[in-house]
């Protein structure tokens, strides 16, 4: 049941030259292929583009790197909404071994569009999403979520209840004093989700520290702030096991993590208490 999963942290083109990274990135996949990954994971906005109107459409490079590999393939882009206004969806894809349009995840929180303006690498007017599809793989359901968004636990929620065992989560630059609670949060998802979180970011120079990680609710299997392709055994029979159990009485004597958090703690009657929505005055 277990499968080789490439993280690359790569050392990134930034813009005006981002359009190197889709060579890069073909480069990248090839090298997982070829040390048995079945999955290769880029960072946010990885190969590009980072800012509006779009220059260059990584898309086809990517479904046929993955294609002609035979690999899953999440990869970071924009999508465009109105090249005058500079407004786009911030994605997360996921092209498939079998070939085919890829699998597309909106960015959906914060609210837009002051998050992606006048920074240091994005430039564009970003319109958020409002859905968290799940895809079916050979392996498991895979999740996307991006970056920041692991500050807001409802969006991983949301996946996993949808199905999601392996989340996605690659973020953009350098997490400056971010960094130890964002390295806690992504393990965080992974507990209280029971599932397999992987992240990754993109790296502007060797001086730069690197947050690549894959946590499982039991431990974090993997981590490094350096560059590089790093390949990682993952199995998700434990994540299996401990979403088909009960949390009893004695429990922590053989479970790093909470069984049934997604299932036996719920209590959806609740869902409306904890955030109320405005009553109608009839």
């Amino acid at each position: 049941m277990s499968f080789n999963l490439a993280v690359v942290q790569p050392i990134t083109n930034a813009p005006p030259d981002d359009e190197k990274n889709v060579a890069d990135a073909v480069r990248y996949v090839e090298q997982a292929a070829a040390q048995g990954a079945e999955f290769v994971a880029f960072p946010e906005s990885y190969p590009g583009p980072w800012r509006m109107p779009a220059t260059f459409d990584p898309t086809p490079a990517m479904v046929e790197v993955a294609k002609r590999c035979g690999v899953y393939v999440q990869y970071g882009t924009l999508g465009p909404i109105d090249a005058a206004a500079r407004t786009a969806h911030n994605l997360l894809m996921l092209a498939r071994p079998t070939g085919g349009p890829p699998g597309k995840y909106r960015r959906t929180h914060p609210p837009g569009p002051w998050i992606y303006t006048g920074g240091k690498y994005w430039e564009f007017q970003y319109v958020p999403g409002n859905e968290y599809p799940v895809f079916e793989t050979a392996r498991g359901q895979v999740g996307l979520a991006m970056c920041s968004e692991v500050y807001m636990p409802e969006v991983s929620r949301a996946l996993a209840l949808r199905g999601a065992e392996i989340i996605f989560l690659p973020a953009g630059a350098n997490k400056q004093k971010l960094w130890a609670t964002w390295r806690n949060l992504i393990w965080a998802r992974a507990i209280e989700n029971l599932a397999i979180v992987v992240t990754t970011q993109n790296l502007f120079g060797t001086d730069d520290k690197g947050l690549a990680m894959v946590a499982t609710p039991e431990e974090i299997i993997f981590e490094s702030a350096q560059a590089g392709l790093f390949v990682v055994d993952v199995d998700l029979k434990r994540v299996r096991e401990l979403r088909n159990s009960r949390d009893e009485v004695g429990s922590s004597a053989h479970n790093a993590a909470k069984a049934g958090v997604l299932t036996q703690w719920q209590r959806p009657e609740l869902y409306n208490t904890f955030l109320p929505r405005e009553k109608k005055v009839t």
